[in-house]
C-alpha cells in the first residue's frame, strides 16, 4: 500500500477515563435535545479522526475497528476525499441533477459500470442512503417484471425504512412496534453454516428455491434480494454454491437478482464486490457506505434493459448525487486503486483470521470465527453448543472501549463481535488493536 500522511499520530492514547468529563457534559446536552430512540455504540465523542484512529473530546485517541460501520474504508479524512470535497463546495453545493444537471454525477455513473460485476450493459441511478438504493432497486424489479413478491433472506437486514424494515428479518431494535409493512415480503432460509449443521450451499440454495415455489410461486416473483455477506445479522458467509445456485434460478425463472452490497462493496472483503468471489453477477447491486469516504452517497446499477424500463422521472430525488459526494466518491475510487485496498483488505483479513482460529482453539465461547477480506466476526457461545452467548459479547466490546478499542456487536442473537477497520489502518495499529481484543476474551472467558 502506498504511504498516506497523516494529520493525527497512528497511536492509541488513553488521557481519561472513559467517557471523558466533555463526552459527559455532550451526553447531558444529547439526552435534553436528541430523541431516545438514537442510540449509540459508544459513549465517547468524537472530535477529529483520520486514518484509523478517532480522537475524542477529552483527547483520547481510540483505535477504529468500526470506520463508521464500514463507510471510511480509505479513512475518515483522506487527503484526496478531503481535497475533492473542498474544491467542489467552492464552485457549487447543490442544483438537483433533476433542474440542473452536472458531469460529476455521470463520472460516478461510469465508474460504477466499469466496477460492478458483469460486461452487459448498465445503468446507475444515486440517491443518499442504503434503504434508499434497495427501495429503488426494488421498485425497479417490480416495474419491469410486472410481478409483485420480493424474497428476502433470515438473518437478513435491508435498512429501517417501511419497505426495508419488511425486508430486515430481526424485529429489536429496527422493526418492534413500526408496523404494518409493506405486502408481498417473503422470507426463506439462509445458508448459515454454523447454525444449519455445515449444510453445504447447493442443498440449502435448493431449499430456499422449494419453498419459493410452493409458497410464492416462481411467476409471481419480481425479486431476490440478498447480502453476499450479512452484515447486522451477524457477517453470515453463506456456504459456497447457494448465492450462484439462487442466481441460477432467478435468471431461469425471470425474476430480478439483487445483490445488497450496501455493507459488503468498495474493497471491504477484498474485491470491489462480495459477490464477484463466486462470479456472481446480479442484475441490480446496491450500493452505498464505502462508495464515498464517509459522504452520503448511495447507488444502484444494473441491467440496462431493467432500468430503462422506468418512465422519466419515476426514479431519483431532490439530493440524490448530491454534487460535493459524487466528488468525494471519485476520489475515494481512485485511492482505493492507488492503495490498492483490496489487496489490502485481504491482508488484514490474513492477520486477524490467523489470530482469531488460534485463539477459537482455547476458547469454548467462541463458536465461529468467520468472515472474508476485512469484514470479520467472532460468534460467542455458551460452552459446548450453539446457545448464544449476547451478555459475553456486550461485555467483550465494553472491556475493549475501556481499553481504547472501539468495536462493534451484531447478529440476529446479538452475540457477535464484528471488526470493520478502515482499510488503511496500519499492521501495528491493527495488531495493538488485535493484542486488546484478544486479552479481553481471555479475561472474561477465564
Amino acid at each position: 500500500m502506498t504511504e498516506i500522511s497523516y494529520r493525527i499520530p497512528q497511536q492509541r492514547v488513553l488521557r481519561t477515563a472513559l467517557p471523558g468529563p466533555r463526552s459527559q457534559e455532550l451526553a447531558v446536552r444529547r439526552k435534553a435535545a436528541v430523541a431516545a430512540g438514537v442510540g449509540s455504540t459508544a459513549p465517547v465523542y468524537t472530535a477529529d479522526a483520520d486514518g484509523g484512529v478517532i480522537v475524542d473530546v477529552d483527547g483520547n485517541a481510540l483505535i477504529d475497528l468500526a470506520a463508521g460501520i464500514a463507510v471510511t474504508s480509505v479513512g475518515a479524512s483522506h487527503p484526496k476525499v478531503i481535497a475533492a470535497i473542498k474544491d467542489q463546495a467552492e464552485r457549487f453545493t447543490h442544483t438537483c441533477f433533476m433542474v440542473a444537471p452536472y458531469e460529476g454525477y455521470i463520472e460516478v455513473a461510469e465508474q460504477l459500470a466499469a466496477l460492478t460485476p458483469g460486461d452487459h450493459e448498465k445503468r446507475s441511478v444515486l440517491f443518499n442512503s442504503g434503504a434508499e438504493a434497495v427501495e429503488n432497486a426494488i421498485k425497479v424489479a417490480r416495474l419491469a417484471t410486472g410481478r409483485p413478491a420480493v424474497v428476502a433472506f433470515d438473518h437478513a437486514y435491508h435498512g429501517r425504512t417501511n419497505l426495508t424494515m419488511a425486508l430486515t428479518a430481526k424485529s429489536m431494535p429496527y422493526k418492534q412496534n413500526f408496523g404494518p409493512f409493506a405486502p408481498e415480503v417473503y422470507r426463506m432460509p439462509m445458508s448459515y453454516p454454523f447454525r444449519d449443521g455445515g449444510q453445504d450451499g447447493a442443498s440449502a440454495a435448493r431449499e430456499a428455491i422449494t419453498r419459493i415455489e410452493k409458497q410464492i410461486g416462481a411467476t409471481s416473483v419480481a425479486a431476490i434480494i440478498i447480502e453476499p455477506i450479512q452484515g447486522e445479522g451477524g457477517f453470515i458467509v453463506p456456504a459456497p454454491g447457494f448465492l450462484p445456485a439462487l442466481a441460477d434460478w432467478a435468471r431461469a425463472n425471470g425474476v430480478v437478482f439483487i445483490a445488497d452490497e450496501v455493507q459488503t462493496g468498495f474493497a471491504r472483503t477484498g474485491d470491489w464486490f462480495a459477490c464477484a468471489h463466486e462470479g456472481v453477477v446480479p442484475d441490480i447491486i446496491t450500493m452505498a457506505k464505502g462508495i464515498a469516504g464517509g459522504m452520503p452517497l448511495s447507488a444502484i446499477t444494473g441491467r440496462a434493459d431493467l432500468l430503462d424500463a422506468v418512465h422519466p422521472g419515476g426514479l431519483g430525488g431532490t439530493y440524490g448525487g448530491n454534487p460535493v459526494a459524487c466528488a468525494a466518491a471519485l476520489a475515494a475510487i481512485d485511492a482505493i486503486r492507488e492503495h490498492d485496498l483490496n489487496a489490502r483488505a485481504r491482508r488484514i483479513g490474513e492477520i486477524a483470521l490467523t489470530r482469531f482460529r488460534a485463539l477459537a482453539q482455547q476458547v469454548p465461547a467462541i463458536g465461529e470465527v468467520r468472515g472474508r477480506g476485512a469484514m470479520l466476526a467472532l460468534e460467542f457461545v455458551r460452552p459446548g453448543g450453539t446457545e448464544p452467548d449476547a451478555a459475553l459479547t456486550a461485555a467483550i466490546a465494553a472491556r475493549c472501549l475501556e481499553q481504547g478499542v472501539l468495536t462493534l456487536t451484531c447478529g440476529t442473537f446479538g452475540n457477535v463481535i464484528r471488526l470493520l477497520p478502515p482499510l488503511v489502518i496500519g499492521e501495528d495499529l491493527l495488531n495493538e488493536a488485535l493484542d486488546v481484543l484478544c486479552t479481553a476474551i481471555g479475561d472474561l472467558t477465564a
